[in-house]
C-alpha cells in the first residue's frame, strides 16, 4: 500500500472503547483528541496509523508488549488524561439524563495489581504459549513483562502453558481464568480436551507439582490442595470456580470504603446482586444484611463464609433473578420493618426493574455500584424522578489502562 492511499484525520474525541474518533465517524485505536493522524481506512476503522501531530497528553507506554497486546487500550495516555476522560464519560452520561452532581477525585489502582485475569493459552509446535489476544485479533501475544498483572498471576503463565501441553488441542486455545488467593492460584480452565482418566491423572499431578490451590477443568473439579478463600471483612469465602471478583484488592477496598460511608448508621441493609459477599459480609460488622444474588452457588459460598466467621451480625441470603423477579416494595418493607439502606451492584445491563421497585419502596439510602456509566445514568434518572438526591459520584479505575469504568454513587431520599 502506497502513501497515496493514506488519509489524514484529526481526532476529535475518544469513544467508549477508548478508540480515537475522527469525522466519518472513523475510529483510530490508540490515538488521542487533538492529534493529527494518518492511516489507511478499512471500513470505519483506520489502520497502519502514524501520529503526525501528537497530543501533549501522549506518553511512552510503560509496557513493551503494548503495541501488539490487546490487554490494555490507554497506556499511550497520561494518567491525568485517563482520569479526566473517565470522569467525563460518567459526567456526560448523567448530563444526557439531565443530572448533575459532585465528582470525587478518581481512585486509580496501581500497576501490577490485577489479581484476576483470563489467559489465552495455545499449544505450538515447540511447546505452548500463554498471554492475551491482540487488539481485534485471534493472535496471542506473550506477556513476560506485563505491567498489569499481580506477580502471583505472572507466576501462573508457565503453569498455564503446562496445562495446555497436557490437555489442549492444537486447534482450540485454552481459556484459563486465574485468580490469586492467599492459598495460591485458583485456575479455571475452559475449552480443553474431554476429561478422561489419563488426563485427570496428568492434571492432578500438575496441580500437585505447581501447588495449585484449586484446578477446575470445564466445570469439573480436578484437584484442590486447599480452598482458595478470599477475605471479605472478617469472613473467608471460597468463591465458585470462575466466579466474579473485583479485579484488584485496591479497587475493591475503594468501592467498599465508599459503600460503608454511604450506609453508615443503617441497622438493616439489603445487598442486591450480592455476589459472594464483597459488600454484604463487611457490612455485617455493623448491620443486619439480607443478600440477594441470582447465582445459587455464589449464594451458598456467601452463606458458608458468614456461618464460619465470628463477630458478624445476622446475614440472610436469597437466590433470586433480580432481572425477571426484582424485590417488590413488600419484600423491601417486610412486616413494616423497612431496610434502612440498599446496596446494588448490577452487571453491565444495570438494574432497571429493581431500581424502579427500590424507588417505589422509598428505601432511604442507596449505594449504587456500577460498571457501565450509561446504564447507571439511566437508573439514576429513575431514582431522581422518584425524589432521590444524587449526592456524589466516585469513579474507581481498577481496570488501569483500559476503557472500563467503575462508579459508586450515593442516593438519598429527599424527604
Amino acid at each position: 500500500m502506497t502513501d497515496a492511499a493514506r488519509i489524514t484525520a484529526t481526532i476529535s474525541r475518544l469513544g467508549h472503547q477508548g478508540d480515537g474518533v475522527a469525522d466519518g465517524p472513523l475510529f483510530a485505536p490508540r490515538t488521542l483528541p487533538g492529534e493529527v493522524v494518518s492511516g489507511i481506512a478499512v471500513g470505519s476503522r483506520l489502520t497502519s496509523i502514524r501520529i503526525e501531530t501528537p497530543s501533549e497528553h501522549r506518553v511512552q507506554p510503560p509496557c513493551r508488549h503494548y503495541k501488539s497486546c490487546g490487554g490494555c487500550q490507554l497506556q499511550h495516555a497520561s494518567d491525568g488524561f485517563v482520569a479526566q476522560w473517565k470522569t467525563d464519560v460518567v459526567r456526560n452520561a448523567l448530563t444526557a439524563q439531565g443530572l448533575e452532581t459532585e465528582f470525587r477525585p478518581v481512585h486509580t489502582s496501581p500497576s501490577q495489581s490485577r489479581r484476576r485475569a483470563t489467559l489465552a493459552v495455545r499449544r505450538t509446535k515447540k511447546g505452548a504459549m500463554a498471554g492475551f489476544h491482540g487488539q481485534a485479533s485471534d493472535v496471542i501475544t506473550e506477556i513476560p513483562d506485563c505491567r498489569l498483572l499481580d506477580p502471583a498471576l505472572m507466576a501462573a503463565i508457565p503453569v498455564a502453558e503446562s496445562l495446555a501441553l497436557a490437555g489442549a488441542s492444537r486447534k482450540t486455545p485454552l481459556s484459563v481464568t486465574v485468580t490469586a488467593s492467599d492459598a495460591g492460584l485458583d485456575m479455571f480452565v475452559q475449552n480443553g480436551k474431554p476429561l478422561d482418566g489419563p488426563l485427570r491423572i496428568a492434571l492432578a499431578q500438575l496441580a500437585e507439582k505447581h501447588r495449585i490451590a484449586r484446578l477446575t477443568w470445564d466445570d469439573e473439579l480436578v484437584a484442590m490442595e486447599q480452598p482458595p478463600v478470599q477475605p471479605f471483612g472478617p469472613a473467608l469465602v471460597c468463591p465458585p470456580p470462575g466466579a466474579f471478583l473485583q479485579a484488584t484488592k485496591d479497587g475493591e477496598a475503594a468501592l467498599l470504603a465508599a459503600v460503608l460511608e454511604i450506609t453508615r448508621g443503617a441497622k438493616r441493609i439489603v445487598d442486591l446482586f450480592a455476589g459472594c459477599g464483597t459488600f454484604a459480609l463487611p457490612l455485617a460488622q455493623a448491620a443486619e444484611v439480607h443478600a440477594v444474588e441470582g447465582e445459587r452457588d455464589m449464594v451458598a459460598a456467601l452463606d458458608a463464609g458468614w456461618r464460619k466467621a465470628k463477630g458478624l451480625k445476622k446475614v440472610t441470603t436469597e437466590a433470586r433473578d433480580l432481572f425477571r423477579n426484582p424485590l417488590l416494595p413488600e419484600d423491601l418493607n417486610p412486616f413494616g420493618a423497612a431496610f434502612d439502606a440498599a446496596v446494588i451492584d448490577p452487571p453491565r445491563a444495570g438494574a432497571e426493574a429493581q431500581v424502579a421497585q427500590l424507588a417505589k419502596a422509598r428505601t432511604p439510602v442507596i449505594a449504587y455500584v456500577s460498571c457501565n456509566p450509561v446504564s447507571f445514568a439511566r437508573d439514576a434518572k429513575t431514582l431522581a424522578a422518584a425524589g432521590y438526591d444524587l449526592g456524589w459520584v466516585q469513579v474507581v479505575d481498577q481496570f488501569r489502562w483500559s476503557a472500563h469504568i467503575e462508579v459508586v454513587a450515593r442516593f438519598t431520599l429527599k424527604d
